[in-house]
């Protein structure tokens, strides 16, 4: 009888166990879907930022020419601090930095489908530390 009873209490805590995971993979707090939410970027306007910014901006809807190889090559937001979308969704554009030797910490990304008209577009000047929604 008592062997039984730590049977039907084994299968209780088992299917408490599975029901207590399954409610936790459904939720909408669980850690993984945490970590695909990003904070809301704080915004600054275009004609606010360096005036190589505004220029490469520029560019961008344009379609060129860039300075830079790297220019429109694949962002993967490795960094997950912008918002989440499939791989090839970002570019990015090297915005110069006067005086310095190489590509410098500046730069554009810019979502979307089509680059020339990008969905969002978002400016870092500490290299990927830290971006800003650009607003037009």
């Amino acid at each position: 009888m008592l062997r039984i009873g730590l049977s039907a209490a084994r299968q209780s805590l088992g299917k408490l166990g599975l029901a207590l995971f399954l409610a936790s993979t459904v939720g909408l707090t669980t850690p993984a879907l945490a970590r695909q939410t990003t904070p809301p970027l704080e915004a600054v306007a275009l004609q606010t930022l360096p005036v190589e910014a505004q220029r490469t901006h520029q560019r961008i809807l344009s379609g060129g020419p860039f300075p830079y190889a790297k220019d429109g090559t694949v962002f993967g937001n490795r960094e997950r601090l912008l918002p989440a979308h499939p791989r090839g969704y970002y570019r990015e554009y090297t915005v110069k930095t006067p005086g310095a030797r190489n590509r410098g910490a500046r730069r554009i990304v810019c979502g979307g489908p089509a680059p020339t008209q990008p969905d969002a577009c978002y400016y870092t000047a500490d290299h990927y530390a830290s971006f800003r929604l650009i607003a037009q």
